[in-house]
């Protein structure tokens, strides 16, 4: 058993329209997974079911070794996120964000500042720890929220989508760092994009595609001699 993040047999449906097939797959410590996949692929509820907003009626989620079905507090206890759509209260500061989420989490309040610095510095965000959520710009937003997510010291980091919105350097930037998180903090990290260019060779890849895993393996390998966005249009496109 991977003690990072394992799937097995999700599948999900809304009404006739099935959403998830049979989707698993497993991503250790210390790794950086890229899951690549179009608009309508099926991201959004992947997501949706490893956060428990929605509950799949078979199949396994772990998260660090706990069973999602069974133990569903410890497993998301052991899960960073951080959300497509932004969920800081634009009206506190950095640090009042990253205090309020630590408060909901049940950490020791004589460990929260200690905890909140070292993660605003982890970022590079320490700075900025007393200016509202409201001034910053967006790369900065999504450092606050990463720096939020690290805060209870999760083994496993799910970003969905984290990119949307951001300018290329940004973008590029907030990539380098959940990388760095992956490679020197050993968290095991699953980043959702239809962004080829956010994926590096040495990264896990998974594809996702009308709802089932169409590959995973090492993205070099996968992609042989061709670019990753002509081999990702080729294997997804739609027949006309």
């Amino acid at each position: 058993m991977t003690d990072g993040l394992r799937v097995e047999g999700l599948s999900f449906n809304y009404g006739a329209k099935k959403a998830l097939d049979e989707v698993g797959f497993a991503v250790p410590s210390g790794r950086f997974c890229a899951l690549l996949g179009p608009n309508g692929a099926g991201k959004s509820t992947l997501v949706s079911l490893l956060t428990r907003l929605l509950v799949a009626p078979g199949g396994d989620i772990h998260v660090a070794g706990q069973d999602m079905r069974r133990h569903p507090r410890r497993a998301l206890a052991a899960l960073g996120v951080v959300f497509q759509q932004s969920t800081l209260d634009l009206d506190l500061t950095v640090r009042q964000n990253l205090a309020y989420f630590a408060a909901l989490h049940g950490l020791p309040r004589a460990q929260v500042p200690a905890r909140i610095d070292a993660a605003l510095d982890r970022l590079g965000m320490r700075e900025r720890a007393d200016e509202k959520a409201r001034a910053l710009n967006g790369g900065h937003r999504r450092r606050t929220e990463l720096a939020r997510a690290l805060l209870h010291d999760p083994r496993v980091l799910l970003l969905d989508e984290p990119t949307v919105g951001l300018d290329v350097e940004s973008r590029m930037a907030i990539t380098a760092q959940v990388h760095d998180l992956a490679r020197t903090d050993g968290l095991c990290v699953l980043w959702t994009t239809h962004l080829t260019d956010e994926v590096r060779d040495a990264d896990q890849l998974l594809v996702l595609h009308r709802g089932r895993i169409i590959a995973d393996g090492q993205t070099g390998e996968i992609r042989g001699d061709m670019p990753l966005s002509d081999w990702f249009l080729a294997k997804t496109k739609v027949p006309a």
